[in-house]
C-alpha cells in the first residue's frame, strides 16, 4: 500500500508539471496510437529490414521485467523500433511497457518527444522508472545510449554499456529479472568511421557552443542516408539491411533489495555479469547469422 500511495503522489506531482517537464508522466502512453502505427511497422519489419527474431519465450506472459538492450544504427536505432513492434504484436498494446529515453530528445524535437511518449517513452530517470514498475509495467532501457548507437562500425559486435550501472541498481531495488536484447545487422544500416568528440570538446572549451546547449558525448563521422558522409550525431535514414534480433535468457542475481543496490562492489559484480552474458549471447548470434 505504501508503494502505491507513493506512486499516486508521484503521479499527481507529475501531472502538475507535465507541460514544463515532458517525459515525466506515465499517463501519456496511448494504446490506440500504438495500434495505429502497427501496419506501418509491419511493412518496415517484413519488407525493409526483413527481421528474423527468436527467444521471445524467455519473456513471461505476465509480470514485470527489465529489458536491457544494446542498440545500433545511429539516431534511427532501427533494432529498437523492431523490438518494440515484436513486443506489441506478441503481448498486445494494453500490456504496460515503457521505454527510457534521454531527456535531450524533448529539447531537440518536442514534437518527436511527444509522439514517443504516446508510444510509451518516459524520461531516463530512476524515479519515473521505479514508478512504472510500481504500476506493474515492464521497462526497456539502453544503458549505452549515444556511445552505444554511434560506436565504430569495427566495434559493432561489441556490447557497449558505457559503464552506466543505474539499471543494475533499479533491478535490485525493484527485484525484477533482467532480460537482455541483442541484434545483428542494425549497425550496418550506417557505417560509423570515427569519433572526433575529443576534438570538438576541445573546441567547446575554447568557446564553441554546443548545439541546443547539449553535450552530445559523441561526435561520429559516418556514411549513411541521407547525407552520404555526415559529421556529428545527425539523424539518419537506415539502409535496408536485414536485422536479426534475439531475446536472451533472463539474468537473476543472488541478492536483491535496497541494501544490495547500495553495495557498490555487488553492483559492479552484477554489471560485469550482465555485460559478460550479453557479449556471450551476441557472439553466439553473430555465429548463427554469419556462420
Amino acid at each position: 500500500m505504501l508503494s502505491v500511495y507513493r506512486n499516486i503522489q508521484f503521479m499527481s506531482s507529475n501531472q502538475r508539471k507535465t507541460i514544463s517537464a515532458p517525459g515525466w508522466s506515465l499517463n501519456e502512453r496511448d494504446p490506440q496510437f500504438i495500434e495505429s502505427l502497427m501496419p506501418l511497422f509491419s511493412l518496415i519489419y517484413n519488407y525493409y529490414f526483413r527481421v528474423q527474431t527468436d527467444g521471445w519465450h524467455h519473456i513471461p506472459t505476465e509480470g514485470k521485467v527489465l529489458l536491457v538492450g544494446s542498440h545500433n544504427g545511429g539516431a534511427a536505432s532501427p533494432d529498437t523500433g523492431m523490438m518494440m513492434y515484436d513486443w506489441f504484436r506478441r503481448f498486445g498494446t494494453e500490456r504496460l511497457a515503457y521505454g527510457l529515453m534521454h531527456r535531450s530528445v524533448w529539447t531537440v524535437s518536442p514534437m518527436l518527444g511527444h509522439l514517443a511518449q504516446k508510444a510509451g517513452a518516459i524520461i531516463a530517470h530512476p524515479r519515473v522508472a521505479s514508478a512504472a514498475f510500481d504500476m506493474g509495467a515492464s521497462v526497456l532501457v539502453y544503458p549505452g545510449a549515444q556511445q552505444d548507437m554511434f560506436r565504430l562500425h569495427s566495434e559493432r559486435y561489441q556490447i557497449q554499456l558505457a559503464g552506466r550501472k543505474g539499471f543494475i541498481k533499479l533491478a535490485l531495488r525493484k527485484e525484477v529479472p533482467i532480460i537482455p536484447l541483442i541484434s545483428v545487422g542494425a549497425h550496418d544500416t550506417l557505417i560509423v568511421l570515427d569519433d572526433c568528440y575529443d576534438l570538438v570538446k576541445q573546441l567547446h572549451e575554447w568557446g564553441l557552443p554546443w548545439l541546443y546547449d547539449i553535450d552530445p558525448e559523441v561526435f561520429p563521422i559516418y556514411l549513411g542516408l541521407p547525407w552520404g558522409l555526415a559529421i556529428g550525431p545527425l539523424p539518419n535514414i537506415p539502409l535496408p539491411v536485414q536485422i536479426h534480433t534475439r531475446v536472451c535468457t533472463p539474468i537473476l542475481f543472488e541478492r536483491y533489495g535496497k541494501e544490495a543496490a547500495k553495495d557498490r562492489n555487488y553492483v559492479d559484480a552484477c554489471y560485469d555479469l550482465v555485460h559478460t552474458k550479453m557479449q556471450q549471447e551476441l557472439d553466439c548470434l553473430v555465429t548463427d547469422v554469419e556462420g
